[in-house]
């Protein structure tokens, strides 16, 4: 049976695409295909930026306090279809129900944080710096910007950028995963509700030339991207050649160091459900344990029984701890790495490899998988597998564990698992990296702090999320003024 092809939306309408090129969108639990999306034209990304454009100009006069009733709007309806955009992420993505909730309600809190903007957009003032002469600092919108955004979180991620974006002001195209578009059409089913002005927020599926058509768009002022460090990196260099603000959040390699004096019952639920959680995929899963002295032997034991027993299958069952991978390619790709793991030294604890998943033969499946006494040289020890295996270290000091920490290509977020506030303010103060968590396995920030990062896991200046997110969306310009008091001269003759 021929799938339907998705729509773009553009300038308030959808619209069939012109494309000539598709992909098939599959379930990776069951391999069924669940629609067809375009691959749109660098034509049909300049009639979204085009629309965009002339929307900008209405939009960016409307006060703030209007332009956030549409936010309040948008809650809502979420809150509403709050099930039904949960299932659907489950069915492209793969994760569990109850992970496509807490993935969704995220992306409400963006939402709910953006309807701030009355407060959060003000600027600063000071007057008398000189003789009848003020200064003061306002904020105005950028223009037209971008999000291109990944598979992993087909519904949190977009609510990064989109809710700041037009509360500030601007006008917004998002490009969502060819690999998850659904999410996302049925979220803009939604916003097609809101009465928002055609052209403010825009849709347009694509792959890598629907990308550099983006990237090269000379309305397009600023762009915002999540993915692998590969692809950051090019899209970073590709769209600051092109003049734009840009961020992009890129991969991870996410240590976690246990203590002997930690809690190990409650350290190895955190650690199990960081690793295998999403099928560890997700740019804060933990992929390295570093146990410190004792806490080597009754760590390995306990998370062993952790992953062994570990549900997996459809995330529609409401039993299932761990669904699949995202692709047939990403199974092959991550079994791959965990065969190099093991010809490079590393003792094979727990094999995940090519399970057999009743009802689902045709999934994309890995088991929880841990790898042993991994070489920090080697290339499973350096590589963001973005699957569920976690590699397993053994250290001397908490000194070497955090020294392992900031020297790893990879910065995004470290944990620590102690009872000591001593050790916990040391991590704190000494580990670089952009999230911390203190005995917190999934060091994820709420939607009022920035999604931080550092080296190779961030390439720009301003987070999304939060504070930077307002700094990114919005121009500061800053007005010098005075006044010539000629009205208050006292009048010839008088007094």
């Amino acid at each position: 049976m021929q799938q339907a092809v998705l729509p773009n939306y553009v300038a308030g309408e959808w619209c069939s695409a012109k494309s000539t090129e598709f992909l098939d969108v599959h379930n990776p639990a069951t391999a069924e295909t669940l629609s067809r999306v375009p691959l749109s034209t660098r034509e049909e990304v300049d009639a979204a930026a085009q629309a965009a454009s002339l929307a900008f100009e209405e939009w960016r006069r409307t006060p703030p306090t209007e332009r956030i009733q549409h936010l309040f709007r948008l809650k809502g309806l979420l809150e509403d279809n709050f099930d039904e955009i949960a299932r659907t992420i489950t069915q492209e993505c793969g994760k569990t129900l109850s992970e496509s909730k807490g993935e969704l309600r995220r992306g409400i809190e963006n939402v709910e944080v953006a309807a701030g903007i009355p407060s959060l957009m003000m600027g600063y003032n000071l007057e008398h710096i000189a003789p009848g002469i003020d200064e003061f600092m306002i904020r105005q919108p950028v223009g037209v910007v971008a999000a291109i955004t990944p598979f992993n979180f087909p519904a949190m991620i977009p609510l990064w950028f989109l809710p700041y974006a037009i509360a500030c002001g601007n006008t917004f195209i998002c490009k969502p995963s060819e690999k998850v578009p659904i999410s996302m059409k049925v979220v803009f089913d939604l916003i097609d509700q809101l009465g928002l002005p055609p052209g403010v927020v825009n849709l347009i599926n694509g792959s890598k030339h629907t990308v550099d058509a983006i990237l090269q768009h000379p309305v397009i002022r600023a762009v915002s991207f999540v993915g692998s460090s590969a692809v950051a990196k090019y899209i970073y260099s590709q769209a600051t050649a092109h003049g734009k603000r840009v961020q992009c959040g890129g991969g991870a390699k996410n240590p976690i160091i246990v203590l002997p004096d930690a809690d190990m019952e409650m350290t190895t639920r955190s650690v199990a459900d960081s690793a295998f959680g999403c099928a560890g995929q997700r740019c804060l899963a933990t992929s390295v344990v570093m146990t410190v002295g004792e806490a080597a032997n009754t760590f390995k034991e306990q998370i062993v029984e952790a992953a062994t027993s570990r549900k997996v299958g459809y995330g529609l069952d409401p039993e299932v701890e761990m669904g699949p991978v995202i692709t047939a390619q990403s199974k092959e790709r991550v079994q791959g790495l965990i065969h190099k793991g093991v010809s490079e030294g590393a003792q094979l604890l727990v094999d995940g490899r090519n399970p057999s998943i009743h009802g689902c033969e045709r999934g994309n499946f890995v088991r929880p998988t841990i790898l042993n006494n991994v070489d920090p040289c080697s290339e499973v020890a350096q590589t963001e597998i973005f699957g569920p295996v976690l590699s397993l270290t053994h250290l001397s000091t908490v000194d070497e564990a955090i020294q392992r920490v900031n020297s790893a290509a990879y910065g995004n977020m470290a944990c620590l698992f102690t009872s000591s506030g001593a050790a916990a303010r040391k991590f704190r103060y000494e580990a670089q990296v952009g999230n911390l968590g203190i005995n917190v396995g999934v060091a994820a920030p709420m939607a009022f702090f920035p999604f931080s990062g550092f080296r190779e896991s961030f390439f720009g200046d301003l987070h999304p999320q939060g504070r930077d997110a307002i700094e990114f969306y919005t121009e500061k310009k800053v007005v010098v003024e005075r006044w010539p008091d000629l009205g208050l001269q006292p009048s010839r003759g008088s007094a």
